[in-house]
């Protein structure tokens, strides 16, 4: 491979990502999806697992001295800020020290500290390793959807960023399975089955290592950064590989762009990108995060005590009736991604998150008229959070295509920091005694509040969401080190 350029400062012409938008899909773009995206299991996984066993934790005999709330409360809320704070740490470095190196750094913080977790002897250690479990999480977020949309061909980007990021409930479906196995005393000792569920994260995470390391960096990180031999060398190899699987010869690719290579874009300058150079791509990505962490919040955050209160159903089978709910949120993204590609950003984006508030809105109604059951409610749940999860996964695909290069994996951070922090602290604080309070129209209005934001949500993508379908990262908005960036001035891709 050619050594490493350290010049920064030349202006080089490249038609690296137009080579890699033009590529078929094939064996090394499976290697990718998996590589990268399967870690968000582990974090559905993670989230799912622990609110499930939580009664279990906090029981005498389980080897910890904590509470129930201790455990859905102040761990969950260190996990939440250990996501925050890692986004956007592992973001800017992201950015600053690629792709490759990041997304390993990342799995590596979250394999250590799932495992110190799983060996808890106190209240204070399992809180530390919690922050620090979610703190590799919200890293991995920045670090692994910038790979991932700079090195998916554009034909595609939409679906996969859509399934890889609904994968989360794959995760949540194993999490509360199996949180009703580790409840079980009579297969697994109380002190010991719940420190197997995050064992078992700890596995699935080194198997996922074991593949990320055959992922390359990012060749247009690379040719920003002054690795232009090294970024042409790459895709060249991945050429080759394609073309002997498919047995064709590849077209010739159509445009070049043309970067004045540089080590270092400032905290400033990106802030003023995003911020000042694409205002309403800002107010996009935060409408579509608060949006999407409100509604979620006002179903999930009561999920098991609603089931509980209002319809009787027993707490340890809870779990049934959420991986029936998680696997409907999975579908969603599976089902519909591929419409984003085809029918549109603009229409999709817009369109899942008003039905979803929609629909929201039609079961508070269905609810506060006692007209639901506790299997029709978890119906009216599944159809709202099919249409909602594609949304949400939109939002992700959202603000990691709409903002140059050299921001992205900052802006990724910054509105998942922001969404998250909607979702897990806000969230919490305002749907916790509505949801639990048994009062019927208390729950009424958490659910209409989540609904109505999300409403809100997709008015906004109406006007500002940008047709992103098809067209590369390079067209949707031009890197900040070409030599005649071009922010774009309409609705359509401004």
């Amino acid at each position: 491979m050619p050594e490493r350029t350290e010049t920064h400062s030349r202006t080089v012409t490249t038609k690296v990502p137009a080579r890699l938008d033009r590529l078929p899909w094939s064996r090394w773009h499976w290697m990718i999806v998996i590589g990268l995206g399967t870690v968000w299991i582990l974090d559905g996984l993670e989230v799912t697992v622990v609110g499930s066993i939580a009664s279990r934790i906090s029981e005498d005999g389980s080897g910890l001295s904590i509470t129930d709330a201790q455990v859905t409360g102040v761990a969950a809320a260190l996990y939440v800020a250990g996501a925050c704070s890692g986004a956007l740490v592992f973001g800017r470095l992201t950015d600053l020290y690629g792709r490759k190196k990041l997304f390993l750094v990342t799995l590596g913080v979250y394999l250590a500290a799932t495992a110190l977790t799983a060996v808890s002897f106190s209240a204070w250690w399992f809180f530390l390793f919690r922050f620090l479990t979610g703190f590799g999480i919200g890293g991995e977020y920045a670090a692994i959807n910038s790979a991932i949309d700079e090195l998916i061909p554009s034909k595609y980007r939409g679906r996969v960023d859509l399934i890889i990021n609904g994968s989360f409930w794959i995760g949540a479906v194993a999490g509360a399975l199996l949180s009703v196995l580790a409840l079980n005393t009579e297969i697994f000792p109380e002190s010991v089955g719940w420190r197997l569920t995050f064992a078992l994260g700890v596995v699935l995470g080194l198997v996922i290592l074991l593949v990320r390391r055959h992922v390359p960096e990012s060749p247009r990180w690379m040719m920003v950064h002054g690795r232009t031999e090294e970024a042409e060398a790459l895709v060249s190899d991945v050429e080759r590989r394609v073309e002997a699987e498919k047995g064709v010869r590849l077209p010739d690719p159509e445009e070049a762009i043309s970067v004045t290579q540089r080590k270092d874009i400032g905290f400033g300058e990106i802030a003023r990108t995003v911020f000042r150079s694409y205002p309403r791509r800002a107010v996009l990505g935060l409408s579509l995060f608060v949006g999407q962490a409100f509604l979620y919040n006002a179903i999930t955050f009561g999920f098991g005590s609603i089931l509980v209160t209002f319809f009787g159903v027993s707490s340890g089978v809870t779990g049934y009736y959420f991986a029936v709910v998680a696997f409907l949120n999975f579908l969603g993204p599976l089902l519909l991604g591929r419409l984003f590609d085809t029918v549109g950003r603009r229409p999709m984006i817009s369109g899942t998150y008003i039905l979803s508030g929609l629909l929201l809105f039609g079961t508070a109604w269905l609810f506060g008229a006692g007209r639901l059951t506790a299997v029709t409610m978890t119906a009216c749940w599944c159809v709202v959070l099919f249409f909602a999860s594609a949304g949400a996964s939109s939002a992700y695909l959202t603000v990691s295509e709409i903002f140059p290069m050299e921001t992205r994996a900052m802006a990724i951070a910054f509105f998942y920091a922001i969404g998250t922090a909607a979702g897990g602290i806000s969230g919490p604080l305002l749907f916790a005694g509505l949801t639990s309070s048994g009062v019927v129209s208390d729950a009424v209005i958490a659910f209409c509040v989540g609904a109505a934001l999300m409403v809100a949500a997709g008015l906004v993508a109406v006007f500002y969401a940008v047709a992103a379908e098809g067209r590369s990262l390079e067209q949707i908005a031009a890197p900040l080190s070409t030599a005649e960036p071009a922010p774009a001035k309409t609705a359509k891709t401004a």
